[in-house]
């Protein structure tokens, strides 16, 4: 026996693939119409309502409920988000810091509009930090110059 003949092959008669293939069946009987689907319509907060008719005689309604978003409102007691702060020792004493400040505070403000107080007082508290640590380095940085400027216009004199 050669197993390497197919269908095809003309020893084999050329038969192919079996006639009637990719017809469908016929079983006698009464055919059925094609189902319809119910297609969805929606409406912002109002009910959703979708009749289709799968069966003569029978209607579906499927009713939807309206979606309902529950958020918290800004805090009672806000802590202090220390902008004014950031942006002072942004521009005046340690830009670096002073942007990464300028970024908790605005951290802030957003969690105390959205009601999280346990976000908005960690926000406000490394801000308060940067802000504090800016303003020293600021600082450190201002005297140092002072001196360095008294110094060597001391030994430029004499």
């Amino acid at each position: 026996m050669d197993y390497g003949k197919s269908y095809g092959d003309p020893a084999y008669g050329n038969r192919g693939y079996p006639q009637g293939y990719n017809n469908q069946p016929s079983y006698g009987g009464e055919q059925y119409p094609q189902q319809t689907y119910p297609t969805a319509q929606y409406n912002s907060g109002q009910p959703t309502v979708i009749t289709s008719q799968q069966y003569p005689g029978q209607a579906v309604v499927i009713t939807g409920q309206p979606t309902v978003f529950a958020t918290q409102g800004a805090l009672a007691r806000p802590v202090n988000d220390y902008l004014g702060y950031s942006i002072f020792t942004m521009l005046c004493c340690c830009l670096p810091i002073g942007i990464a400040a300028l970024i908790h505070s605005i951290f802030t403000r957003d969690a105390i509009r959205n009601g999280d107080q346990t976000t908005a007082e960690k926000s406000s508290r490394m801000a308060r930090n940067l802000n504090h640590t800016a303003l020293g380095i600021g600082l450190a940085v201002f005297i140092a110059s002072i001196i360095f400027i008294v110094v060597t216009l001391a030994t430029a004199n004499n």
